[in-house]
């Protein structure tokens, strides 16, 4: 039985309780994303991987946009942004990611994909959006120092120093740079997330199949572990986490729902160490830790 003081808790409080388990469930779902990804590899390609998220999750938030009564965009210069931003926001960081986890650990993958919000602070500034105060440059130069901690190029055998290491960092990148473009070119239009990241996640999809020319189609071994692995990134990953996301911006704003950042490399290297016995060097959590620091120095810029 509970006690009174539950039973009469304020709807803010309940509100708060809700939106905590929301953020825990998008930290967990993205933070497993990783492990997916690699398991996913065992019997897709890197660009299969790519194509069939991307399809997965656009037909998840058409059938939620569909249920909701969300139409997509209907101007024609929104379309033309949204395809430059599913080009480089979605397809090739999706098939970094999945070319980078041929090689190195899901777990060292999902601390590199920490380094964004670094990326977003470094792409808002060299275009001149943003203004490069003390503390958010001091914030940079820690979050990258810990990067470089990461790589350990200092001893040749490090898996992160290679080009897989390399393609993660990139991914990472492409995701700072789609937060400013689509801050500068598409907010302010009057559309909603769902409707934008719907049309987003469709286009993405349409244009992921550009890569069968280039990268192929091999014939894929459908083992259950890898067909599962590819439903979950797909259907979990890369939709329904869009819609959790989308209700905690609505809840508690972009400033709360980017708590999630703190808690995904935390749930990577778990999940990568209990589930594939992938083993986490010193380096990796101090450096882990130091990007952490640098973010937390430019998030606190924009509270």
């Amino acid at each position: 039985m509970g006690s009174p003081a539950a039973g009469n808790r304020s709807p803010e409080s309940r509100l708060a309780r809700a939106d905590l388990m929301y953020l825990i469930l998008l930290a967990t779902i993205w933070g497993t994303s990783f492990l997916w990804i690699k398991l996913s590899l065992r019997g897709f390609s890197a660009a299969q991987n790519t194509i069939l998220r991307l399809w997965l999750g656009a037909l998840a938030l058409l059938i939620f946009s569909r249920i909701r009564g969300s139409r997509l965009p209907a101007d024609r210069a929104v379309w033309i942004h949204l395809t430059a931003l599913a080009a480089f926001g979605n397809v090739l960081p999706y098939l970094l990611f999945a070319i980078a986890e041929q090689r190195i650990d899901s777990a060292i993958a999902g601390v590199l994909n920490a380094t964004t919000p670094l990326w977003t602070a470094a792409v808002a500034f060299g275009i001149g959006s943003e203004p490069l105060g003390g503390r958010k440059a001091a914030g940079l130069i820690l979050g990258f120092t810990g990067a470089v901690l990461i790589f350990e190029p200092w001893y040749a055998g490090s898996q992160v120093t290679s080009w897989s290491g390399a393609a993660a960092l990139a991914a990472a990148a492409c995701y700072g740079l789609g937060f400013v473009y689509a801050a500068r070119y598409l907010n302010g239009r009057g559309l909603t997330p769902l409707s934008l990241s719907t049309a987003q996640l469709s286009t993405a999809a349409v244009l992921s199949l550009l890569l069968v020319p280039f990268l192929g189609w091999p014939a894929p071994d459908l083992r259950a572990d890898a067909v599962l692995a590819m439903l979950a990134l797909g259907v979990l990953g890369t939709g329904i986490a869009y819609v959790i996301n989308f209700r905690l911006i609505a809840n508690r704003g972009a400033s709360g729902a980017a708590l999630v950042t703190y808690l995904i490399p935390v749930v990577a290297v778990a999940v990568g160490a209990v589930t594939l016995g992938e083993k986490i060097s010193l380096n990796v959590v101090a450096g882990a830790a130091v990007v952490l620091a640098g973010v937390g120095l430019i998030r606190s810029t924009a509270a």
